[in-house]
């Protein structure tokens, strides 16, 4: 062993801070960049917000928030060598605040409707299946026990609303054990020989059928109380013949019960008007609050689609000058305020250069895509990301993120970016047509076929190659039929 020295030169990859947030901003989605803007907010005080109304008045903004003179792409490539953080300290902020105070100031936000809270602040929210049990058992006359035994019942529920008592993996690798009802009736301080009584009554609460163990168990309640009971075709149908029922092998139905079909059709056919799902119209979210707010907007102006983008909801940054004034006059804090600044131009331009992409990537995505706009999705063409990235000059990893969780409203309806980006299928003495528009060719020849007579897989190939000249497999075909929850032709025909 011995010590050294030695000349080495090479060359390395370096993200600074900055590209590194300028890349997560370009990823996020409308709401997360709205939180990272909150959460920038919160730790810097240079920074404030202005909220945007939306109004005449907002359209005439003039944006001093963007810096927009500069080329924001250069900036990243050069960052290494620009001044350091020494020449940054060195900058006369005052003057550069004084600059910013000589130019006009922003108009005021616009009052009357645009102060009201947004429609969802006003929505009321929907009972979730446990609050919808638990009132119920409220008002019930249960004991202190059987109440505790019913709360722990109604606490062990799965979204269907089935009764879930198996055991859970813990993140050391082991799993619980699975639980029983005599279990729940021990925690309770409940006879286990009541137990089975008061699940019982449980089980008839609203939605009918809730806290079951299983779908015959489910299915079973619900013939009970519609006056079904042992015996009984029906009764005996799902208790016996579940299985038979579920293929549509409506002929061993027949020949165990010794039923003609047609009565074996309509016994399937009330219990199809069964709830298989107890806690289908309950929810733990309102879905009725979740919407997409698209990013950009597409209008048709003439015979020209134009893309503007969406800025209502997100809050524009501007230096908090005032402030800044104050801090400026302590020279302690005099770093301290410098480097704050230095990050809200950063995060500004950062934004900015966001909105940019957005609007690049949207453009050449209308103009590849324009009989899409103007006809549908089955004038759809086949694109890729190398498409896009080639037109606008940018990586594919960079049209990766531009796409992911930015969504398009178009006269055509709204979609997510990443919606346009399909691989090609070869036709017959025509250019490729895009795996979407296949897809929809499939479910229309679905959505037209014979009840009686579905189409199989295979006849659906044949039609497509006859038809539109689309060469493509069987395999295929089923592979989009599956992604598209249709089931295959057996279980598509109608008996009767």
């Amino acid at each position: 062993m011995e010590i050294k020295q030695q000349l080495r030169l090479s060359q390395q990859l370096v993200m600074t801070p900055q590209l590194q947030q300028a890349i997560k901003l370009l990823q996020l989605s409308r709401l997360e960049l709205v939180d990272e803007v909150r959460k920038e907010l919160d730790n810097n005080p240079v920074l404030s917000d202005e909220d945007v109304s939306g109004g005449p008045a907002a359209e005439r903004e003039t944006d001093r928030a963007r810096l927009a003179d500069q080329d924001f792409e250069r900036e990243l490539r050069t960052e290494e060598g620009k001044a350091t953080d020494k020449a940054t300290r060195e900058v006369d902020w005052e003057k550069f605040l004084e600059n910013r105070s000589q130019q006009s100031p922003l108009p005021g936000s616009g009052g009357g409707m645009d102060e009201l809270p947004p429609i969802e602040q006003s929505l009321t929210r929907p009972r979730s299946l446990q609050e919808h049990l638990l009132w119920q058992l409220q008002m019930s006359n249960f004991t202190e026990e059987e109440r505790r035994f019913a709360g722990l019942v109604i606490g062990n529920l799965d979204e269907r609303g089935y009764l879930d008592l198996e055991g859970i993996d813990r993140p050391d690798g082991t799993r619980t054990p699975d639980l029983t009802i005599d279990d729940l009736a021990d925690e309770a301080g409940l006879d286990r020989e009541d137990a089975p009584y008061v699940l019982a009554l449980i089980q008839r609460f609203d939605p009918i059928g809730v806290a079951s163990r299983d779908l015959r168990e489910c299915l079973l309640i619900q013939a009970e109380a519609a006056g079904y009971s042992a015996g009984d075709s029906t009764y005996e149908v799902i208790n016996q013949h579940l299985g038979d029922l579920e293929r549509r092998n409506y002929q061993a139905i027949a020949r165990s019960l010794k039923l003609s079909l047609e009565e074996v059709y309509e016994i399937a056919t009330e219990i199809q008007s069964f709830e298989s799902r107890p806690g289908r119209n309950f929810s733990d979210y309102d879905e009725r609050s979740i919407g997409i707010t698209p990013d950009v907007y597409v209008i048709k102006d003439g015979n020209e689609f134009k893309v503007v983008d969406n800025d209502r909801g997100i809050q524009r940054l501007h230096i908090n000058e005032e402030l800044t004034k104050r801090l400026l006059a302590d020279p302690q804090a005099k770093e301290f305020v410098s480097e704050k600044l230095k990050n809200a131009q950063w995060l500004i331009r950062a934004i900015e250069q966001r909105r940019k992409t957005i609007l690049r990537v949207s453009d050449c995505i209308v103009e590849k895509q324009r009989e899409f706009f103007e006809k549908g999705v089955a004038y759809l063409k086949p694109m890729i990301l190398r498409d896009v990235a080639d037109a606008v000059g940018m990586h594919e990893s960079t049209i990766s993120r531009v796409t992911t969780n930015k969504y398009m409203h178009t006269p055509q309806g709204l979609f997510e970016l990443k919606y346009f980006f399909n691989s090609s299928i070869r036709r017959v003495a025509d250019e490729d047509i895009a795996s979407e528009s296949v897809k929809q060719a499939i479910k229309k020849m679905i959505d037209e076929e014979d009840k009686k007579n579905p189409l199989s897989d295979q006849t659906l190939v044949e039609r497509l190659s006859a038809e539109q000249g689309i060469k493509i497999a069987r395999r295929t075909v089923a592979k989009y039929r599956e992604m598209l929850n249709i089931l295959a032709s057996s279980k598509r025909k109608k008996h009767f």
